[in-house]
């Protein structure tokens, strides 16, 4: 396609070179010859008017050219400006060098060329923003089309259904691997056109995960219905948490009812005239004490787990020589060892000193030896070995018991959990001695291993740092 500059000089040269020639046959027929070498004077005429006429036009297309360029370039440069505009390329300008017209014309178009890259790099920029908002907010979000095919979806959505969200963008949602509930749930709100929310529960292999779905019509400018938007979120740890209040109350209420009980049979037999046997009467009361002493126990475990897990909670530090809190521990459980005949040792090994509360790991190790005499078979042996390193000090307590099933390791810190119920419950423990435990380690910084082999054994791992973090 010819340009405008090369249009208009053609049309220009076109018109200017007919008038020339028509104004040179004018002035040949204006001046007639006669006489003698009438001829070879009427040819030379005609050379100098073709001469005339050659350099005319060379004179013509000298000033024409010149003349398109001031009006015709700057308009072309314009048109080639705004074309590049109009793909999409904002850092196009046309030249400013004329004057008048084509200066403005030029201006304008520049201006216009730059408020539409601001407004382009803005667009960018909030496009990137509003991507950088979906896909690290940490609910799962997805957006359908009216047409069923997702047109937006993040990470987290993906994620929540063992996908990737490469894989689901422009599917359609019934063709997408997604749980049968939820779709279910796109339908309803594509039918309802109103928004409405549910709970979700998705189990993949062994690990099962609760969501709470929202979902809701998108609506357009001037009520244009675009499609629907899905928000979840996990609340995976709040049901947790609520089963766990749930177990909290109904183990406390059992805990609770059994020795409440026995002492209101035994007060009741009491005052129906067993006060009269006084052998009756002193079994009756020791049966009396001992369930009194369970339940204050109870109550003092539930108020120490209370204090250590609030807010508040501070331990009294100092330099503590974890040895000699072990070895108390061990002088404490000597009775009930000797009750089964369990051998009980300390090992040592390296410095044992560290910064720590020495009554709170005192309880710590007495619960941890507690508990691996009630669950050892008689004519067996605890372990207690503490080993100092660089960085901290390890305290292991190891027995020959009963062991731990893979499947309740997970579980035995919980509250009022017990591996074997009845002998846990007999020996009068609470349930609550491994959740003490554990929190206490917790607040000196430290953390706690298990590694045990059901039938073999037990071995718990307390490493706390030479130096509690302030």
């Amino acid at each position: 396609m010819k340009s405008l500059k090369t249009r208009l000089l053609f049309l220009y040269m076109t018109w200017s070179s007919t008038l020339l020639a028509g104004l040179f046959l004018m002035v040949g027929q204006l001046f007639p010859l006669y006489g003698d070498g009438q001829e070879a004077r009427q040819d030379i005429l005609w050379l100098v008017l073709g001469l005339l006429f050659i350099l005319g036009m060379l004179l013509n297309w000298i000033f024409g050219s010149r003349l398109i360029n001031v009006y015709a370039q700057p308009t072309e440069a314009a048109a080639a400006t705004a074309i590049e505009l109009a793909k999409g390329n904002y850092e196009a300008r046309a030249p400013e060098t004329r004057s008048g017209r084509q200066l403005q014309l030029g201006t304008a178009i520049n201006v216009l060329a730059r408020n539409l890259q601001d407004i382009s790099a803005l667009r960018e920029l909030e496009q990137e923003r509003l991507k950088t908002l979906i896909e690290h907010m940490g609910s799962g979000l997805i957006m359908i089309g009216r047409s069923g095919r997702v047109s937006l979806i993040n990470k987290s959505f993906a994620a929540s259904f063992g996908l990737e969200a490469g894989e689901l963008q422009d599917q359609r949602y019934r063709e997408a691997e997604l749980p049968a509930s939820l779709i279910s749930f796109i339908d309803q709100i594509f039918l309802s056109e109103d928004p409405a929310n549910t709970q979700l529960t998705v189990t993949r292999g062994v690990y099962t995960r609760h969501f709470a779905v929202y979902g809701a019509p998108v609506i357009g400018g001037h009520g244009k219905w675009l499609g629907i938007v899905i928000v979840l979120h996990d609340i995976t740890e709040l049901k947790k948490l609520e089963q766990i209040r749930k177990d909290f109350v109904a183990n406390v209420s059992h805990e609770l009812r059994t020795p409440v009980t026995s002492i209101k049979g035994f007060t009741e037999t009491l005052l129906d005239g067993a006060y009269q046997d006084s052998a009756s009467l002193i079994v009756f009361l020791e049966i009396i004490q001992k369930e009194s002493n369970r339940i204050m126990l109870l109550i003092q475990d539930l108020l120490d787990l209370s204090k250590i897990e609030q807010s508040g909670f501070h331990l009294n530090l100092s330099r503590t020589d974890i040895c000699a809190v072990a070895a108390r521990a061990m002088e404490g459980v000597q009775l009930a060892a000797a009750d089964k005949e369990i051998e009980v040792c300390l090992e040592t090994e390296g410095d044992c000193f560290i910064e720590a509360d020495a009554d709170r790991l005192l309880q710590v190790v007495s619960n941890l030896l507690s508990n691996a005499i009630v669950y050892s078979p008689e004519g067996t042996a605890v372990t207690i070995r503490v080993t100092g390193s660089e960085e901290e000090v390890a305290i292991e307590v190891a027995d020959e018991g009963i062991g731990i099933p893979p499947e309740d390791i997970p579980r035995i810190f919980e509250r009022f959990y017990r591996v074997d119920r009845a002998r846990s419950r007999n020996s009068g423990g609470t349930g609550l001695g491994l959740a003490i435990v554990k929190h206490l380690t917790e607040a000196h910084a430290g953390r706690i291993e298990v590694e045990s082999e059901y039938g073999k054994g037990t071995v718990f791992r307390v490493r706390l740092p030479r130096k509690h973090p302030e």
